[in-house]
């Protein structure tokens, strides 16, 4: 699922969590922080992981492509291309068949 917020409505909900933090470290802490539902979602969402700062997470949440993240279309084309961490799903790659694939739906 994707969550419709954006990076600055995460950073600001978590902007107390001391790093490293885990992932229910960064959930509790957005909830005392009273965030939106959909940030909570989007931080639950993400892999149970030890954190160790904004970029890492920020590599790890799957936002809406439409929202506002402050990038431009060649950043948002590179993420989409490389991907979150390694490693972790590659919700936005496109993976090219196989070449066994291709042949087979010949």
């Amino acid at each position: 699922m994707t969550a419709h917020t954006t990076l600055d409505e995460i950073f600001e909900a978590i902007d107390a969590v001391d790093f490293p933090a885990g992932k229910e470290t960064l959930v509790e802490t957005a909830r005392r922080a009273g965030a939106s539902g959909e940030v909570v979602v989007a931080l639950q969402e993400i892999p149970a992981e030890q954190y160790g700062s904004l970029q890492d997470i920020a590599r790890s949440v799957r936002l809406d492509p439409d929202s506002d993240m402050h990038r431009t279309p060649g950043e948002k084309g590179a993420q989409a291309r490389q991907g979150g961490k390694p490693g972790l799903s590659q919700h936005l790659r496109d993976a090219p068949k196989p070449p066994v694939d291709e042949e087979l739906e010949r």
